[in-house]
């Protein structure tokens, strides 16, 4: 492969990538609680620099491969989506921006959502998924005991130890450590409301339709020294002739 077209290759990765993102921030911008992907890249030097502290020697193609910018990691927006009234009694939001209900998954593991969409399920207080909802001892609550909202746990975790998991809900990473678990979620919770998700569709579409531009300039500059490649190879070969 032309040394040109490696850095072209990699932007069209990166491009990729940044679409699926992109795409699945738009799928769920009317997800309740839900919050945006972005990303970082990594620049030239970065790259570079890191290889050295890690005593990597590359070789003549790793020069090129890695430093080429590439999309370093994806990181989560924390940004508090609007609070909307619902006026049904099982809708919760969530005042802060770093708090979390608590719920067990299907697979009896503990996650955590911002999503407060809960309904009554046989008397229990479940996700839009039929997950429980969870106390601080990790039970599942009856929503016909009196009070019941003053059991749903509420838990503080900083978003750098969480990781997106299934069904619009995070998990901890495996190092990762929650904040506090709050004895009294009086201040925490605003009950008839849900929070929406935090997209900005119009941002959202802009950032999609520059990726496609990226990708396709990209691809069309590797292509146009493909065939500038192919041109040369004619001639070279005619003049053997």
């Amino acid at each position: 492969m032309n040394q040109g077209t490696y850095p072209l290759a990699a932007s069209m990765i990166n491009q990729i990538n940044r679409i699926d993102m992109v795409s699945n921030n738009l799928a769920n911008v009317n997800t309740h609680g839900f919050k945006q992907e972005d990303s970082t890249e990594g620049s030239f030097n970065y790259y570079l620099q890191r290889a050295q502290k890690e005593g990597f020697t590359p070789s003549k193609i790793n020069e090129v491969t890695n430093t080429i910018p590439k999309m370093d990691s994806k990181f989560i927006n924390a940004e508090q989506g609007v609070i909307m009234p619902t006026g049904n009694g099982l809708d919760f939001a969530l005042s802060e921006p770093d708090t979390f209900f608590k719920i067990q998954d299907n697979n009896g593991d503990i996650v955590y959502t911002r999503d407060g969409a809960f309904k009554n399920l046989n008397g229990f207080l479940v996700d839009s998924n039929g997950q429980f909802v969870l106390t601080n001892d990790n039970e599942p609550i009856e929503v016909e005991e009196e009070g019941f909202e003053n059991q749903i746990s509420v838990t503080k975790i900083a978003y750098d130890q969480l990781e997106k998991y299934k069904d619009n809900n995070f998990k901890l990473k495996d190092d990762g450590q929650i904040t506090e678990q709050l004895e009294n979620n009086d201040r925490q919770l605003i009950q008839g409301a849900i929070e929406k998700s935090n997209v900005n569709s119009v941002s959202s579409m802009v950032a999609l339709i520059d990726a496609h531009r990226r990708f396709e300039q990209a691809q069309k500059a590797v292509t146009t020294i493909d065939e500038m490649n192919g041109n040369l190879i004619e001639k070279i070969g005619n003049n053997n002739n």
